[in-house]
């Protein structure tokens, strides 16, 4: 799906998909169809990309990343004569200090054209650096966030929220992508899962669930910060949300994002646990500004950010790729999640 980015329109094939499978398991809209649209800016680069140390032909993505908020240009910078260190062109090269991590993010600003480059990409003396990168920013780009509800049983007006972000980087150049496995279709999976299992007849839940696939949230939270400022159903009515980011792994357990500020629910996770072992460890952080809780807290909704610990370390690069992903705990986490539901 193209990264699921703007290039060649990746969030809109990866909101079709989610919207198709909203379908088949029939949860029922809020609005004609599934989506909410909104509008971002975002800086893109669809076009031709490289770069060049002393006429060799670096890499994208496994050697160098280009800066989110370059501008486009062609430039050939010769220092045969003088023989430049590192230090002396970082007006033109970011150098990354780590040996082996490439990280890379969205931008919707031109700020310095540049690349990020890994050190043992990059020789101790530079006679010549050349480069192009081809970039559009897409101004009032539309985007949608995905949204469908299973009716509760026993109190249709009040909501439980399940949400996972479905955006990711995209592409960078024409040849590179950024598959984003763990971050995040592991938590857009694991939403599916959620929808698939509440919209069972015989698992028909309580309250009501809400299940919202966010759009831009690698580019700053911007759909779940539109979607709190212009919800579809009272945020006084949702009772606690759950969001689900990086869902992948969990060798090392579960962080609870806001589970040092909701004790009441984080006290009854921890009891489930300890009853039926699901993960090694469940500790708590404070209120954080990470993932797409983080509005809705603001806006006075109990929440809880989920995030899996330890196993691979691929994030935000090209290595982030379901060949790799463990999903080491993802069923204990599914079997978690459903049994806290039924704490409320």
């Amino acid at each position: 799906m193209h990264g699921r980015g703007y290039v060649e329109k990746g969030d809109k094939i990866a909101a079709d998909y989610i919207s198709q499978q909203f379908k088949k398991f029939n949860l029922s809209k809020f609005n004609k169809d599934y989506y909410q649209s909104f509008y971002l800016t975002v800086n893109t680069f669809p076009g031709d990309l490289y770069l060049k140390i002393n006429g060799k032909t670096l890499i994208p993505g496994k050697d160098y990343l280009v800066d989110p908020s370059s501008a486009g240009g062609k430039k050939d910078y010769n220092f045969a004569k003088s023989n430049k260190t590192k230090s002396a062109i970082e007006e033109i090269i970011s150098i990354k200090e780590e040996k082996k991590k490439l990280t890379m993010d969205v931008s919707h600003e031109f700020l310095k054209t540049g690349f990020t480059v890994l050190q043992s990409a990059i020789p101790d003396t530079i006679n010549n650096v050349s480069f192009k990168i081809e970039n559009k920013l897409l101004k009032d780009y539309q985007t949608q966030n995905v949204i469908g509800y299973v009716k509760g049983s026993v109190y249709p007006d009040s909501f439980l929220v399940f949400t996972a972000h479905y955006d990711h980087l995209g592409e960078m150049g024409r040849d590179t992508y950024f598959p984003g496995a763990n971050d995040n279709a592991s938590g857009v999976a694991m939403l599916l899962n959620m929808a698939e299992y509440y919209s069972k007849k015989e698992n028909t839940p309580k309250y009501s669930i809400a299940f919202i696939a966010f759009s831009g949230e690698e580019a700053g939270l911007i759909g779940s910060h539109y979607y709190v400022q212009n919800p579809l159903f009272p945020l006084s009515k949702i009772k606690f949300l759950v969001n689900m980011d990086i869902m992948g792994t969990g060798d090392e357990g579960m962080m609870v994002v806001n589970g040092a500020v909701f004790d009441e629910e984080y006290n009854r996770l921890i009891a489930i646990n300890n009853s039926k072992h699901y993960l090694t460890d469940i500790p708590k952080r404070p209120k954080a500004a990470n993932s797409d809780h983080y509005f809705f807290t603001e806006a006075g909704v109990r929440s809880f950010f989920f995030y899996t610990l330890g196993g691979i370390k691929a994030y935000h690069d090209i290595y982030d790729k379901p060949e790799t992903l463990p999903l080491t705990k993802f069923e204990d986490i599914f079997r978690l999640i459903r049994d806290f539901v039924e704490t409320f």
